[in-house]
């Protein structure tokens, strides 16, 4: 029942990293104005994400722009896009894969081994997508720190972490949490059954077969 509450925490935590990581991929609050300087504009604030950028005035109208052309984006965005929504399609079949593995499902009932290695191999695909989240957003987090404390870079044009980055961040943890705990439920077991066989082989001593 142990391993089988480690599963089901792993397979939670995974889903929950899954719908994180859609939220954040949606969300256009990647970066956000900076008002750090001595020329502090209230008047509006300015925020960007990977699909829109948009602009909040202060009387609580909100514009939004999509972005015209794939080809005008910088590569950061481009590779940051790339990488989330791999990462979105990889957990999503893995949690697909991991639910066909575990215990509380009837799937491959009857061949606990296989079993087992469906959910091994869903745990490690859902720590590939996590880890694809977590360099996309820790890539688009150090271009805007390297923007913010670059001295040519104007101080209205300075941006900080929006709240998308957190969201992906959490989400991705969450995620490589998640599939680590498959992994290890499903290592830990299959070591325990190969100690246990040996000892019932082996019950019948050799000797009285010429009696």
């Amino acid at each position: 029942m142990a391993n089988a509450g480690i599963q089901l925490l792993g397979f939670v935590l995974s889903f929950l990293g899954f719908i994180g990581l859609i939220a954040s991929t949606i969300m256009a609050e990647w970066k956000l104005s900076s008002y750090a300087g001595d020329n502090i504009i209230t008047a509006q604030a300015m925020y960007e994400g990977l699909w829109k950028s948009c602009v909040s005035q202060s009387t609580g109208q909100i514009q939004c722009k999509v972005y015209d052309s794939l080809l005008q984006l910088t590569g950061m965005v481009q590779g940051t896009r790339g990488l989330m929504v791999g990462a979105i399609l990889l957990a999503g079949i893995a949690i697909l894969v991991a639910m066909v593995g575990m215990k509380c499902t009837t799937c491959l009932s009857e061949d606990q081994e296989k079993k087992d290695k469906v959910a091994l191999t869903g745990g490690i695909v859902i720590i590939i997508a996590g880890l694809c989240a977590l360099v996309g957003t820790s890539w688009y987090g150090n271009r805007i720190a390297k923007e913010f404390y670059d001295p040519f870079t104007p101080t209205n044009s300075r941006y900080e972490f929006g709240k998308a980055l957190f969201v992906g961040w959490g989400s991705a943890c969450f995620t490589i949490i998640g599939g680590a705990f498959l992994c290890c439920n499903c290592s830990s077991e299959g070591s325990g059954k190969s100690s246990r066989y040996p000892p019932n082989r082996s019950a019948a001593p050799p000797g009285r077969d010429y009696v």
